[in-house]
């Protein structure tokens, strides 16, 4: 079977999605005795259960002031699986990605694993790690809050 360029390009999309924080960002969380966002996810799940959702989201915004540029993932690891043999959904935010801070999107990913959680009526586990507010998203950010 042939595969076609649409196929590659969702291939290296959902490559950088799982290495969205840089090599630096992961060794100053790794320094400061801390796990990255998966790292922590894979130490939870059953091995082999994790299934994340929506890897490929992305902020409105490419760039932002002091140069920051967007991330597949907006800085949250969302998806589902199993922990000790029990269906669980997961948000864990990923400080490597703008500190983990609170965007629009990154919001938008929690609410849909939580509605999930809901829905299916399974445990949904945050993993904080965030620095807070997306401040350069201004009130867009906010709405996460409410």
């Amino acid at each position: 079977m042939i595969k076609d360029m649409d196929f590659y390009k969702e291939e290296l999309a959902n490559r950088q999605a799982a290495a969205a924080g840089s090599e630096k960002d992961v060794a100053s969380q790794h320094k400061k005795g801390r796990l990255t966002a998966r790292e922590r996810i894979d130490v939870l799940f059953d091995p082999g259960t994790f299934t994340e959702i929506d890897s490929l989201v992305m902020p409105r915004y490419e760039t932002y002031l002091g140069g920051k540029t967007s991330r597949y993932g907006d800085g949250v690891v969302t998806g589902f699986g199993m922990v000790n043999g029990r269906h669980v959904i997961v948000a864990s935010q990923d400080a490597t990605v703008m500190g983990g801070s609170l965007g629009e999107m990154h919001a938008n990913k929690i609410v849909k694993a939580m509605r999930m959680a809901l829905q299916y009526g399974c445990p949904f586990i945050a993993l904080n790690d965030s620095g807070g507010a997306r401040i350069q998203e201004g009130v867009d950010s906010l709405g996460g809050y409410a």
